[in-house]
C-alpha cells in the first residue's frame, strides 16, 4: 500500500496541475490568445533554457548512457514499423495511416516526460532525461515526417522538406546540444547567469502542464475512436513495455531504465495534430489520440512506476 501511495505522489501532482489548467480555461482565466502565448513562451524560451541549464551544469560523462540512448532509438523504430504495418494490414487510407503511425510512437517528452521524470527521480533524473531527450527529439521528428509522408509517397515531399528545415532549427534540439557541448567541455557558468537561469527555468514545467490542461477538450474526441484507442494502446502500453523489455535485455537498470520507460510511455505529443494538418494526415484522428493518450497515461504511468519499483526491489 505504501508503494502505491509513493507512486501516486509522483503521478497525481502532475495531473493535478494539468487539471488546474483545464479549470482555468473553463472559467476563462486562461483564454485562447493567452494559451498560444504560454505555448510559445515554453517552447521557444523557458524549456530551451531549462534544457541548456540542467544539461550544461551536469557531468556529461557521468549522466550520458549510450546504451539507453541507442535502445530508446530502437524502441522508436520498432514501434514505427509495427504501427505502420497495422495500417497496411487494415488497408487504412493514407491520411489515417500517417496520423495513426505518428501518434503511436511520437511522445510528449518535453511537457509530460520531463515532468514525470523530475517527480520520480528529482534533479538528477531531470538532467539525465534532458540529455536523453536531446538525442531523441530529432529521431522522433524525423520518423514523424516519414510516417506522414510515406503513405502519400511523393505527393507532399515539399512539405516534408519544409518540416526538415524547421527540425534543424528546433529550439529544443539546439538547446540540448548546446548544453551537451557546454557540459562536455566542462565550461564554467558565471554565478550571475547561474542564478538567473535558476529563477527563469523554475516556471517551465508548471507552465507546460497548465498549457496541456488548458488545451484539453473532450470536443476534440472525434472521428474513428476505435483507431484512436488502438493508437493510444500502442503509445501508452505497447511502447513502454517494449522499452522495458529491450532496455533490460541491454543491461540498463535503475534510474536509466525508469527514465527510458517514462519517456516511452509519454502520451502522444500535441505537435502531432499540427503536423497532421500540414502534411495531409488525419488531423481529427491525431487530436483524438492526443486527448485519449493523455487521459490514459495517468493510469499507465501509475502501473509502469509500480512495476519498476517492484522490479527494483
Amino acid at each position: 500500500m505504501q508503494q502505491f501511495i509513493d507512486i501516486a505522489n509522483i503521478v497525481l501532482p502532475v495531473f493535478l496541475v494539468i487539471g488546474l489548467g483545464y479549470l482555468l480555461r473553463r472559467i476563462k482565466v486562461i483564454e485562447q490568445p493567452f494559451l498560444l502565448q504560454i505555448n510559445r513562451l515554453v517552447f521557444y524560451v523557458s524549456l530551451p533554457l531549462l534544457l541548456f541549464y540542467k544539461i550544461g551544469q551536469a557531468d556529461f560523462v557521468a549522466n550520458f548512457n549510450p546504451i539507453l540512448v541507442g535502445g530508446s532509438m530502437l524502441v522508436i523504430f520498432l514501434t514505427f514499423v509495427m504501427a505502420y504495418a497495422w495500417g497496411l494490414v487494415r488497408r487504412d487510407p493514407p491520411a489515417t495511416r500517417g496520423s495513426f503511425t505518428q501518434a503511436a510512437f511520437r511522445c510528449n517528452l518535453a511537457y509530460m516526460g520531463l515532468a514525470i521524470a523530475f517527480n520520480a527521480y528529482g534533479e538528477e533524473g531531470l538532467t539525465r532525461a534532458g540529455i536523453l531527450m536531446g538525442f531523441l527529439v530529432p529521431v522522433l521528428n524525423l520518423f514523424a515526417i516519414l510516417a506522414l509522408t510515406l503513405p502519400h509517397r511523393n505527393h507532399n515531399r515539399s512539405e516534408g522538406k519544409l518540416w526538415l528545415r524547421q527540425l534543424a532549427l528546433n529550439p529544443l534540439i539546439l538547446a540540448s546540444f548546446a548544453g551537451i557541448l557546454w557540459s562536455f567541455l566542462n565550461l564554467p557558468l558565471p554565478v550571475i547567469l547561474d542564478r538567473g537561469l535558476n529563477i527563469a527555468t523554475g516556471m517551465t514545467l508548471p507552465l507546460a502542464l497548465l498549457a496541456i490542461g488548458a488545451s484539453f477538450s473532450l470536443a476534440k474526441l472525434k472521428g474513428d475512436l476505435y483507431q484512436a484507442l488502438a493508437a493510444t494502446g500502442f503509445k501508452t502500453v505497447l511502447m513502454p513495455l517494449l522499452a522495458a523489455l529491450l532496455l533490460t535485455l541491454f543491461g540498463v537498470r535503475g534510474m536509466d531504465l525508469g527514465i527510458g520507460v517514462i519517456f516511452a510511455g509519454a502520451p502522444a505529443a500535441t505537435a502531432n495534430y499540427i503536423m497532421a494538418q500540414q502534411l495531409k494526415g488525419d488531423a481529427e484522428l491525431a487530436g483524438s489520440i492526443v486527448m485519449l493518450s493523455t487521459l490514459v497515461s495517468a493510469l499507465t504511468y501509475t502501473f509502469a512506476l509500480l512495476l519498476l519499483r517492484s522490479y527494483a526491489t
